[in-house]
């Protein structure tokens, strides 16, 4: 067994230590949106990360309730992936001098957080399906359907205006 799975032996094991590890991952993003705001030099760019910010807030507390649905006391377990992704944002983010190209290298990041978080949701979704744990699948669907809202809205406006802006 890997490292981080000694302790699951079943569904419901997989699925609590999912919520736990998307849960540090919400809290580390609530972390690092802060600074991406500031920098952002794009006003369309530093609303959206605004935005994000105030949703992610949203998501810790849905986070929650399924804790509370479950009968888990909410607690987080360290997760590698986001610490990675959010690692390796700072290094680009802190390398690039141009403002332009800075709010192209943040996009790239922020859409980097947003297809981990899709993965993790999706799959906690169809587990707590799977679980007969609809109520818990209906909260965690909102925090999709928001993320993938927000890397759409990434995706476009780097096509539209801050790719090119970059690139210029």
């Amino acid at each position: 067994m890997g490292l981080f799975s000694r302790d699951i032996k079943s569904m419901d094991d997989l699925f609590v230590h999912t919520l736990r590890d998307i849960y540090y991952a919400e809290n580390q993003i609530l972390k690092s949106l802060p600074d991406m705001v500031e920098k952002a030099a794009n006003p369309k760019l530093k609303q959206g990360f605004q935005a994000h910010l105030n949703e992610t807030k949203n998501h810790v507390k849905r986070l929650e309730q399924v804790f509370q649905l479950e009968g888990q006391s909410v607690k987080s377990v360290d997760c590698p992936a986001i610490d990675g992704i959010l690692e390796e944002a700072d290094d680009v983010i802190g390398d690039v001098d141009d403002k332009n190209v800075l709010d192209a290298a943040m996009i790239a990041a922020a859409q980097a957080v947003e297809h981990y978080e899709i993965t993790r949701y999706g799959a906690l979704i169809a587990w707590a399906k799977q679980l007969g744990r609809n109520d818990c699948a209906k909260i965690l669907e909102q925090t999709l359907q928001e993320e993938k809202a927000t890397d759409k809205k990434l995706t476009d406006m780097a096509e539209s205006k801050v790719n090119v802006m970059a690139a210029s």
